[in-house]
This record gives structure tokens, sequence and C-alpha cells, in this order.
């Protein structure tokens, strides 16, 4: 039965990075969470502006310790910010940054990138502003279509990110999403990239482990 699931995440990963190749994306897979540090890294040349987005996986593979030893002008909102003013100049910067860093909230069969965000600031780097955008993604992400993505950011992204920032929201309580008006909501802006922005190099990396939420 194991062999058998195997068999069918790797076919699943292979109509995945064809699509997204389809879709005009640079996309790869990697074994684990160490490869893919790896060709994180050997990305993001010496001197490079760095922004990153809110990220479980990145924090995962060990992206955030490694730039912190690297010669680069990091740009980490969520950890360098002392004030909220501070935190939203710190947002804009990272659009004009060399190089931006994230996950995604889903990856579609069919090569799409799905997200959800509270504030626009990690879902707009994605498309506009930096030179390139790295997404790192576990393959517990990849699902069917758009159908399946928002499946899975209302009824466990959300909840469970919502739980983990301390929010106030029903999802908290509930563990699924209702279309709250919540002043804590997280799920204020939903983004779908269907194809390569036109002016923004993103890459795609499939990682062969559980990784993020």
């Amino acid at each position: 039965m194991e062999q058998l699931e195997q068999w069918f995440r790797q076919k699943q990963v292979e109509r995945t990075i064809q699509a997204l190749k389809k879709n005009n994306f640079e996309a790869l897979y990697v074994p684990d969470a160490k490869v893919a540090l790896e060709e994180v890294m050997k990305r993001i040349p010496d001197g490079a502006t760095v922004g990153v987005g809110g990220s479980v996986t990145l924090a995962q593979i060990g992206l955030l310790d490694a730039l912190k030893n690297r010669k680069i002008q990091l740009i980490w909102p969520l950890q360098q910010a002392r004030s909220d003013e501070e935190r939203l100049e710190l947002f804009r910067k990272s659009f004009s940054s060399d190089v931006f860093l994230s996950s995604t909230n889903a990856v579609t069969e069919d090569g799409r990138l799905f997200n959800v965000d509270a504030t626009g600031n990690r879902v707009g780097a994605m498309f506009i502003g930096p030179k390139k955008t790295i997404i790192i993604c576990g393959v517990n992400k990849i699902v069917k279509d758009l159908e399946a993505a928002e499946k899975r950011v209302r009824e466990w992204t959300a909840p469970q990110n919502a739980k983990r920032l301390g929010k106030k929201t029903p999802c908290v309580e509930t563990g699924v999403c209702s279309d709250c008006s919540s002043p804590d909501r997280i799920c204020n802006i939903y983004v779908t990239l269907a194809k390569k922005p036109a002016r923004t190099e993103v890459i795609v990396i499939l990682v062969g482990e559980n990784l993020g939420i």
C-alpha cells in the first residue's frame, strides 16, 4: 500500500511540475528540505536585497537562519519591525527587493498558485515589484484544482494560521472558516497566479516532504 501511495504521489508531482512549466513558471522537484535550502541559496547572489514573506515553510527548511550568515540586505518585516508603522515601511521596501522568498497556500495539479493573505504584502510581492520570487512548497500542498485549493485554505490553512498567530476569529474555535467579519480576520485577499507574471521571474520548488500549514 505504501509503495502504491508513493507511486501516486510521484505521478501527482510530475503532473504538477509539467503544468507549472506549461504556465511559464520555472519549476523543479527536490527530495527534501536540505536540498531545497541548497537550491534557494545558490539562487541568491551576494549583495542582493532579499525580502521575506511570512512562512512556516521557510523556517522549517532552515532558510531564515541561513540567510543571517549571507552577505545580503535582508528585509524580514515580521522579525525586524518594532512597530506597525515600521512593519508597513518594511513591507513597502520588500517590493523593491532583488529576491522575494515565500511559500504558497496551495499549488494545483494544473499549475496554479493559490494564496490567501491578510494585508497583501506577501501575495503582492509574488507577482510585481521584486525581480525574482522563489516559492518553496511541500508536496502536502498539492491539490487537484482551484476549488480544492480554496477548500484546503478554508478548512485547514486559515484556521491553523489564525490559531498560530493568536487571532480571535471564529475559525480558531470551530476549525473551519465561517467567512467572518472579525477585525482579526487573516483571509482578506485571495490571489491566484494562473500563469507566470509578465515582469517577475517566479521559481517554484516542490519539496518531497510535508512542510508548512
